[in-house]
């Protein structure tokens, strides 16, 4: 449905924010290890997510990756993916016939503009302190 790089994105988030919340920073090494994503794929999703501001980077011997409760709490999907570059399906025709409105529809925009508008609801609602609460307690987990 999403794209690797979102993919990666979303793992990388929550995988951050559990190791923050159990006051360790991951290396680039860890991140790619525990999301089962290549090293220069995460390299770069990393380097886009703290651009972004969603997550902090230190350099260092105590370096490494951060998002702090309080943080990964006002941290949703939609902030995720925007910060990777990867939204375009909250525009984008279902049948790849480019922007199509309203007033110029394709045969699939009246079913797909629903879908879309129920997806973009869940990536504004959804938190990432609230996904990492799951796997923190047991009660989900990646399967990588």
């Amino acid at each position: 449905m999403f794209s690797k790089t979102c993919e990666y994105a979303f793992r990388a988030t929550v995988v951050v924010a559990i190791a923050s919340k159990n006051g360790e920073r991951l290396t680039l090494a860890d991140i790619a290890e525990r999301t089962g994503a290549p090293r220069a794929f995460t390299a770069k999703v990393m380097q886009d997510l703290a651009r972004a501001g969603i997550m902090t980077s230190q350099r260092g011997p105590n370096g490494g990756f951060d998002l702090p409760p309080l943080k990964a709490r006002k941290v949703n999907l939609r902030m995720v993916m925007e910060a990777v570059g990867d939204d375009a399906f909250r525009h984008d025709c279902a049948m790849g016939l480019g922007l199509c409105k309203r007033d110029d529809p394709c045969p699939m925009h009246e079913q797909f503009s629903k879908v879309r508008d129920e997806l973009n609801a869940i990536l504004e609602t959804t938190d990432v302190h609230s996904l990492s609460q799951g796997l923190h307690n047991g009660t989900k987990r990646l399967r990588i």
